[in-house]
């Protein structure tokens, strides 16, 4: 009995209609036959990859395999190749008494298994899955991404010299597209140096590419000038922003999965002198939802920020720069008080990660849906718990402290550069001082510092550490106590150098009585600096040194966050 056509079982199982699959017969015959019905029914979007290796599954009479749902054990993945699997598009699954289950895209392929089964002197049985699926297993259990250099290959085809498709518009494109396929491999690139930011910055002449890496801009392989405007329209319309609209900023939002995880993107493009620049933001919600125990808080600090949190009412700030960790300390608190009995609402710009069990309303200008707004709303969903992304105005500042003198524990951010400057940036949007005293329990100050790669950090010689650096941190040798201080080294685990991920510092501030004096009166910052440190404040400073004396991070990093006029010079 003859096999059913492809085409034929993708009719009957109700993926495709009959004028789609003749619509493409006619284009694989325009085509001279290079590609499989499959792949122009796929490049048409009749279909999905999915659902054609379903239909080829049910052709061979093989089973389908979703690999996404497998954790393949290391031992499976050790025993074929790299090179194999990448070569004929396979990937082991599972290891049987008589025989090794591998996914593959080409059941027809015997070449490829009568090779693995005279490698592995074993058995190989063959289940079906979706080319995609395949290659996103490859990558996650090899570690083998295309390089940027490959992922442009041939492109000069494709793209004309005004860096517009020749074809039709991108979204018209299938996922074969040189030019999303490029867009695909940065954004896998990123994620895959833990980047937190990517920034496409057109150049008078190329395209520059940069990684934020723990921190700092690490500039990529640069994109050639021609591809310009196919790449930024690309992204733009990932983001569901208008890839025509070039005169004004635009703000859009991409959701994928890489890795077996969902990450988001947030997305702005800004009109520049070469071209607009995009940067997308990595929100990756397994690396930024972490417990409060994994902040890296002090045991002293940990144990009055635990005690803080569970007040019934206060408002709670937390200040910092942007990208100094604020969101991750927020949401890490929400976590510990998220629990059935408890009513949590948030109003946030944009909301950046979704918490299960939590009410989240988002910011949007254009309707008139402020902060101050979506506040006085909350207030009537009677919640025991209002997390407000950014006190920016007066306005806000003073809804944010009636709620907080009306039962309610109230969380949000500032931008000021330690905890308590706070206090007199209140005052400075018009709160009155007495409400300042009286509303605020808390004010966290932090920032972020590169962590020491653990697999080569090596001890230093105190006679290589000049003298300046010890008294701009406040250190002296002795402090040491005969524990050593490390440098970074570099290696293939931090890419050469010598630091891999970050870690916060804190400064606490507790309103004690005397402090909340100090704050009626309109005292000065730094009067309330001392009197914060007499009560057992500890400085940011004084937390980095902690931490340069448990071997994490590094005096360099720690005179990051030291105010200039602290650095005292030999």
């Amino acid at each position: 009995m003859a096999k059913k056509l492809i085409g034929q079982i993708l009719i009957e199982m109700g993926y495709v209609t009959q004028a789609e699959v003749d619509s493409a017969l006619g284009d694989q015959k325009k085509a001279g036959g290079k590609k499989k019905l499959g792949e122009m029914l796929v490049e048409a979007k009749a279909c999905d990859e999915e659902q054609v290796a379903k239909a080829i599954a049910h052709q061979h009479g093989l089973k389908y395999c979703q690999i996404s749902k497998f954790t393949v054990p290391p031992e499976v993945v050790g025993a074929v190749a790299k090179e194999v699997a990448k070569e004929h598009s396979l990937m082991p699954l599972k290891k049987g008494k008589r025989s090794l289950v591998v996914a593959a895209e080409n059941p027809l392929d015997f070449f490829a298994l009568d090779n693995l089964r005279f490698q592995l002197g074993q058995e190989v049985e063959a289940v079906i899955a979706s080319r995609m699926e395949i290659l996103a297993a490859i990558n996650k259990y090899y570690g083998e991404t295309l390089g940027l250099d490959e992922a442009m290959e041939g492109l000069g085809e494709d793209i004309d010299l005004r860096g517009q498709h020749t074809g039709e518009d991108d979204d018209e494109e299938g996922d074969d597209a040189p030019i999303v396929r490029l867009g695909n491999q940065i954004i896998a690139e990123a994620v895959k140096k833990r980047a937190s930011d990517i920034h496409i910055e057109p150049m008078e002449k190329k395209v520059r590419l940069r990684y934020r890496i723990d921190g700092d801009c690490v500039e990529q392989e640069g994109i050639p000038k021609k591809l310009q405007g196919a790449l930024l329209s690309r992204f733009k319309i990932m983001a569901k922003m208008k890839p025509e609209e070039k005169r004004v900023p635009q703000d859009g939002r991409i959701k994928m999965r890489l890795g077996g995880r969902d990450i988001d993107f947030r997305v702005n493009a800004l009109p520049a002198t070469h071209g607009e620049s995009i940067v997308l933001r990595i929100l990756d919600k397994e690396k930024a939802l972490v417990d409060l125990e994994q902040l890296g808080l002090h045991s002293t600090d940990y144990e009055k920020f635990n005690r803080i949190i569970k007040r019934p009412n206060g408002i709670f700030l937390v200040t910092g720069p942007t990208g100094s960790g604020k969101t991750t300390t927020l949401y890490a608190a929400l976590k510990k008080l998220n629990k059935p009995d408890v009513k949590i609402i948030t109003a946030e710009n944009p909301v950046e990660y979704n918490l299960e069990g939590i009410n989240q309303a988002e910011v949007a200008h254009d309707i008139g849906r402020t902060f101050s707004v979506i506040l006085k709303a909350m207030l009537r969903q009677a919640p025991n718990v209002i997390l407000v992304g950014e006190i920016r105005d007066e306005e806000t500042a003073t809804v944010g402290i009636q709620a907080a003198l009306t039962g309610h524990l109230v969380f949000s951010t500032l931008h000021t550069n330690d905890a308590p400057s706070s206090i007199s940036r209140l005052t400075d949007m018009g709160v009155k001082p007495f409400l300042v005293a009286s509303a605020v329990v808390a004010i966290l100050a932090q920032r972020l510092l590169r962590r020491l790669c653990a697999k080569c950090k090596e001890p230093v010689e105190l006679k290589d550490v000049p003298e300046w650096q010890f008294a701009a941190v406040g250190m002296r040798p002795e402090h040491l106590r005969g524990r050593p201080l490390y440098g970074p080294v570099g290696c293939d685990d931090c890419n050469g150098g010598g630091y891999r991920g970050r870690m916060g510092v804190y400064e606490l501030l507790e309103m004690g009585p005397q402090i909340r004096e100090l704050a009626f009166q309109g005292a000065h910052t730094n009067e309330i600096r001392k009197a914060a440190i007499q009560a057992g404040m500890s400085p940011l400073q004084a937390d980095g040194v902690r931490k340069v004396l448990d071997g994490h991070t590094t005096i360099e990093e720690v005179l990051t966050i030291t105010h200039r006029q602290d650095l005292k010079l030999a």
